[in-house]
């Protein structure tokens, strides 16, 4: 039986829908009719006036996108096994394995010195609009949650007010001001922010300035994402901003300095420029000469993202960590979540989480087997829930120490800056309004922050950092309710065994159990007793 995965020529992300929604060709996406006179609604229809653009999901800089491509197998194909016997982490004693006990913190890094309250992180947002406009929430929320946040690839380069001499950083705003808003609000020594670099941003000396001028401890390699498989990409409405981009080395399409391009331009036969970045081109000596270059320049913890790229470039960011005693591997499945990437590529590019994720077990067990160092890991590729959490923590146990989300914590901040705004303008939806018309009243996790940081501290706090803090809550709460069913009272006691796989088709793919194999011998030995 042939099934479609993919949906072809019409969504939400490119603002296009076809004329006959009920009747569309599965294969081509069209109308099964497609009729001389239609204005043009869908995909083909919406490319025939505007072309390039219909590319990228719309609108940009105030969207998250990620695909609707459905896979194969997905992490809704594995279930989460219980028991009712004993406790690991605790006393197996009814009156101390409750979930409340549950330990959440994880610590890693070469020197165990990074904790997270938290087993997640925020794997990279950089300077897409929906980043910059939500960073406030982002940094403060992550802040005081105790857990990670990754400033993402070209911040400095797109900031206007950064200070560029002889092709290096020597000041910026942007980026100052992201990493304050996480440290002055960091609790405890928990939590980190991580600076990225792409091509651009190395040229640039992005991560040596922030270590020496920032006093951030963590940077981060960046070989790609899940969303694409080419470079960062953002929109710019600014003619003199696409040119600043152009003259610091940025791929400006269409070239910003054209003066027919700019004629063009100022008539209005189109509104918005593309800022793309190059291609890394990874090799293990230039991989090996930049560890160095970075540990020289005072990075205590070094870390790699790679993307969804095919076996061997994940055996090779596998080995490259284990062989250069890197502090974290993130690696992020097909699917993706982007502020911009190219529509059908996210769609239709790279490994799926379950099957790249599957593959980096196996091949850091190779490793570890032999005796070799093994970097902790983190997967990210939609992400969004506490199963989802536990699941990918079992799945790449004991390897995986965290599980990255982004899509998900910026629709948080998004949502708590949203109620923030309509409580100030006293114009709440009744959908909200039923819980209160005061942040006290609506924020469920109010009390307790106003406890532990105090009124002054609380009231500065921005809503959409609250909104953050309140999903985290959520998730953590959850988590330890999972983890105490499975008796796992700590990360780290989380095992392959605790989840299995519902279709053989998963199980051969991941090698975890098939649910009607999951305990054969126990069963055995209990029955045969």
């Amino acid at each position: 039986m042939s099934i479609t995965l993919s949906r072809v020529n019409s969504s939400a992300a490119t603002l296009t829908k076809n004329r006959t929604e009920g009747s569309v060709s599965p294969g081509s996406g069209m109308c099964v009719t497609c009729v001389d006179g239609c204005i043009g609604m869908c995909e083909i229809g919406k490319s025939a006036y505007r072309g390039h653009e219909v590319i990228y999901p719309q609108p940009f800089g105030v969207i998250t996108t990620a695909s609707e491509k459905t896979y194969p197998v997905d992490y809704s194909h594995f279930n989460i096994m219980g028991t009712a016997v004993g406790a690991h982490g605790i006393e197996a004693d009814s009156d101390k394995a409750i979930f409340p006990n549950v330990n959440l913190e994880v610590t890693f890094g070469h020197d165990k010195g990074l904790k997270f309250r938290l087993p997640w992180i925020i794997p990279g947002i950089g300077s897409t609009d929906i980043a910059k406009n939500n960073w406030e929430g982002l940094a403060i929320g992550t802040a005081l949650a105790g857990t990670g946040l990754t400033i993402g690839e070209n911040v400095v380069g797109m900031d206007p007010e950064a200070v560029i001499k002889n092709g290096q950083v020597v000041d910026t705003v942007d980026l100052k001001r992201r990493v304050k808003l996480f440290t002055d609000n960091q609790r405890d020594g928990y939590g980190a922010t991580i600076v990225q670099a792409n091509v651009e941003d190395t040229r640039l000396g992005v991560q040596e300035y922030a270590i020496n001028e920032l006093g951030v401890e963590v940077v981060e390699l960046k070989w790609g994402q899940g969303a694409k498989n080419i470079g960062g990409e953002v929109k710019v409405k600014n003619l003199k901003k696409a040119q600043m981009l152009y003259d610091r080395g940025y791929v400006v399409l269409p070239n910003p300095t054209d003066p027919a391009v700019i004629k063009a331009f100022e008539r209005g036969s189109f509104k918005e420029f593309e800022r793309h970045s190059r291609l890394g081109m990874v090799s293990e000596e230039g991989f090996a000469n930049r560890v160095e270059e970075l540990r020289k320049a005072g990075a205590k913890y070094i870390f790699l993202k790679t993307g969804a790229y095919g076996p061997a470039d994940l055996a090779r960011a596998v080995k490259y960590t284990s062989k250069y005693k890197l502090d974290l591997l993130t690696v992020d499945g097909a699917g993706g979540g982007t502020g911009m990437s190219p529509w059908r590529m996210m769609n239709e590019w790279g490994m799926p989480p379950v099957e790249l994720h599957s593959l980096l077990y196996q091949y850091t067990k190779r490793l570890a087997d032999k005796g070799e160092y093994v970097a902790p890991l983190a997967l990210a590729g939609g992400f969004t829930f506490e199963d989802h959490i536990f699941k990918g923590l079992a799945l790449g146990a004991p390897f995986v120490k965290l599980i990255g989300m982004a899509r998900s914590p910026i629709a948080a901040v998004m949502v708590g800056k949203t109620i923030g705004m309509a409580i100030d303008a006293h114009q709440l939806p009744v959908y909200v309004e039923r819980f209160g018309q005061t942040r006290d009243e609506i924020f469920v996790t109010a009390g307790d922050l106003r406890e532990e940081i105090g009124n002054k501290e609380f009231e500065a706090l921005p809503t959409g950092a609250i909104g953050l803090y309140t999903y985290y809550e959520r998730l953590a709460q959850g988590l330890r309710q999972l983890m105490c069913g499975s008796r796992k009272f700590s990360p780290e006691y989380i095992s392959r065994d605790d989840i299995a796989a519902l279709t053989p088709q998963a199980a051969d793919i991941s090698g975890i159990q098939y649910v009607m194999d999951v305990g054969k011998e126990e069963v055995d030995e209990i029955l045969n007793s």
